[in-house]
């Protein structure tokens, strides 16, 4: 066994040895500068902190506390609801650039994205719309534009701290957009001595990325920033994408009052190439984000807790010349304001109530021109405004140590439809002998009509998408918490969906039924050894026969019933690190207006990402996506990228 163990630590010396000459020069390119030894420890690189992370894993690891699925602290395990999670760690290993990359691993989600990067990217959860999930960052609402839905084709991971994914129905803690389930993003919270880390990298289709991200604390007060720039050409003519994002958390708090300020920006310029079938060679789309957020947390205690958040976000986009040959060029804008007040009052050791109180007021309104007039008169300008009022409360109930019980409502009125009452039973079980948990939930969300449902339908009696969802799961850890491994049923009724009659009119006909198995794997066997996989079975069926775009019994279309991932990272010789990712989808439909749908191709890719630490100030990284080259598209007619090579260093200071 030593000598084994002698062979092994020769081959790395090897290894070493081998970079020794590329290290020099990048050394001597870059601008290092002696630091004592209290700031070379806090600037440690994050492959030594994973192994460190992993040392402990050996004996006990601790237990991640999340937030949404209750709205208040609870630890993972005993989570009433389904709930994935994803940490920063993740994000660096896999060197994820997009949020919605990082969620293509997450069971009983499927990312739509159309084409290449900077295109319309959408989500699935659980089979239902794309307008039937909330994303949040940091608590508030993210969904926007005429549609209603969230597009993840402009958001980085830019200071992002984690992921938390929770599925099921959640509109009686979170309201409308709700009703499939909800992603909430956490921006990093600056701690320890401020440091500052570069990255620029390039590669194929013209691609370049420079990054910028900064955190830390000086006394009461603390900041985390994030900025970054891409510029890619893509693969067609006139795809190429632009965009520019920053994003900056800065707050002072002691130990009973923090207040801070969320801020974000995003500019990005898109080329629309349209599908292949029918070319657009000029098409252009320009979207310019921004969003102020300051908000207030105060404990008084261990038994009470404030938190009150204010918002303001801003969309503009400008689509020109949109040579669609009816709407033409348009210029859109969409504001909104929220309040958003949460009040966590502890009665005793085994009851918590949460209740809170929303406001929100949203206006949107769209420029058009040019719009044709041959079906009869258009108007040139169209606009939507909406304001809602909501209240909730929420009881959790722990009656023994391991068992928690959730039961909760909620009201929202809307100025243009009413009241919307939702409800959410959650419950979970831990059996401390065998390290399993149970957990079950049964709730009902809704999704109001989107603006675009209201204008370009003519009509004001439209009623929100209903939903009834129920899930059954359970989670059994082995090794002490080295290898978990989870299974959930889940089953939505949805109803009153918004369609298409004979005349076009967009109505309340639709409902459909989905119904699967989401199954998730994370485990670290062995030291330095990272695992994690996931599969999800799918049943969406349509099952209303009033709304023409689909007949019904119908599959939903671009849902796919099999997604399977597994990804495999390992840390050699302290120093280099390599992680390998596949993702597989079969069983997928495409939208025939009208007709039956038709099959479109199954997929595969696998990733493969590299990174080498030369020394706690600098590391260089190298990837190549789509490994295998596999010609496939997300979306009928509009291609994935093939092959692609890129690599880059990250510097500390």
């Amino acid at each position: 066994m030593q000598v084994r163990l002698s062979e092994w630590e020769e081959t790395c010396m090897k290894i070493e040895s081998s970079l020794g000459v590329v290290v020099a020069l990048i050394t001597l390119a870059s601008v290092t500068r002696a630091q004592d030894a209290t700031k070379v420890d806090a600037a440690s690189s994050r492959i030594h902190e994973d192994e460190t992370r992993q040392d402990a894993a050996s004996t006990a690891q601790a237990e991640p506390i999340i937030v949404s699925a209750t709205r208040t602290d609870i630890p993972l395990d005993q989570s009433p609801a389904s709930v994935s999670l994803i940490n920063s760690e993740d994000l660096e290993e896999k060197q994820i650039e997009r949020v919605s990359d990082a969620l293509r691993e997450v069971p009983g989600l499927s990312v739509v994205q159309t084409g290449a990067a900077g295109q319309l990217t959408s989500l699935f959860t659980r089979g239902l719309g794309s307008d039937h999930t909330q994303v949040l960052l940091d608590g508030i609402p993210m969904n926007q534009g005429l549609a209603g839905l969230f597009n993840f084709a402009d958001l980085t991971t830019d200071d992002v701290a984690r992921i938390e994914v929770v599925r099921g129905p959640q509109s009686t803690l979170y309201g409308p957009r709700a009703l499939a389930g909800v992603i909430q993003i956490f921006t990093r919270q600056g701690e320890g001595e401020p440091g500052i880390t570069l990255t620029t990298e390039g590669g194929s289709y013209g691609t370049f990325r420079e990054t910028l991200q900064s955190d830390g604390k000086i006394g009461q007060f603390d900041y985390s920033v994030g900025t970054s720039r891409l510029d890619t050409d893509n693969a067609r003519p006139n795809n190429q994408y632009r965009n520019s994002a920053a994003i900056a958390n800065i707050g002072w708090s002691d130990e009973q009052l923090r207040i801070d300020g969320l801020f974000t920006y995003s500019l990005s310029d898109t080329g629309n190439p349209n599908s292949i079938f029918d070319p657009k060679p000029i098409d252009n789309f320009l979207t310019e984000r921004w969003l102020i957020a300051p908000n207030i947390d105060l404990r008084v205690g261990d038994w009470w807790h404030h938190h009150l958040i204010f918002s303001y976000d801003h969309e503009r986009q400008v689509n020109d010349p949109n040579e669609d040959g009816f709407v033409g060029p348009t210029r859109a804008l969409f504001e909104r304001a929220t309040v958003d007040y949460q009040n966590d009052l502890r009665l005793t050791s085994w009851l918590t109530l949460t209740s809170g109180f929303f406001y929100s007021q949203v206006n949107t309104g769209q420029e058009r021109p040019f719009v044709s007039q041959v079906f009869g008169p258009q108007p040139k300008f169209i606009s939507d405004y909406t304001e809602e009022t909501a209240g909730f409360v929420e009881a959790t109930v722990t009656p023994l140590k391991d068992l928690i019980f959730v039961v909760g409502g909620r009201l929202d009125h809307f100025n243009q439809f009413g009241d919307i009452w939702t409800y959410r039973f959650a419950a979970s079980y831990k059996i401390e002998a065998t390290n399993t948990t149970l957990h079950s939930s049964v709730a009902t969300g809704f999704s109001p009509p989107s603006s675009q449902d209201k204008i370009f339908g003519n009509n004001s009696g439209l009623k929100p998408d209903k939903n009834f969802g129920w899930d059954t799961g359970i989670e059994q850890r082995f090794l002490d918490n080295r290898i978990t491994v989870g299974a959930t049923y889940f089953h939505n009724d949805l109803s009153n969906v918004i369609g298409l009659n004979g005349q076009f009119d967009t109505l309340n006909l639709g409902a459909a039924r989905t119904q699967g198995i989401e199954t998730e794997l994370r485990a670290m066997p062995v030291k330095n050894l990272t695992l994690t996989g996931s599969y999800t079975y799918l049943d969406a069926e349509k099952t209303s026969s009033a709304d023409i775009s689909q007949l019904p019994g119908a599959r939903l279309p671009r849902r796919p019933r099999n997604e399977v991932y597994v990804s495999a990272s390992y840390l050699w010789c302290k120093k280099l690190r390599t992680t390998l990712e596949a993702k597989f989808v079969n069983a997928r439909e495409e939208l025939n207006f009208g007709g039956p749908n038709f099959d479109i191709e199954d997929y595969s890719f696998a990733n493969f990402a590299a990174e080498y630490e030369i020394n706690p100030h600098m590391t260089v990284f190298g990837r190549i996506d789509n490994l295998a080259n596999e010609h496939y598209s997300e979306v009928f007619g509009f291609p994935a990228l093939g092959r692609a090579v890129y690599g880059g260093v990250k510097i500390r200071f």
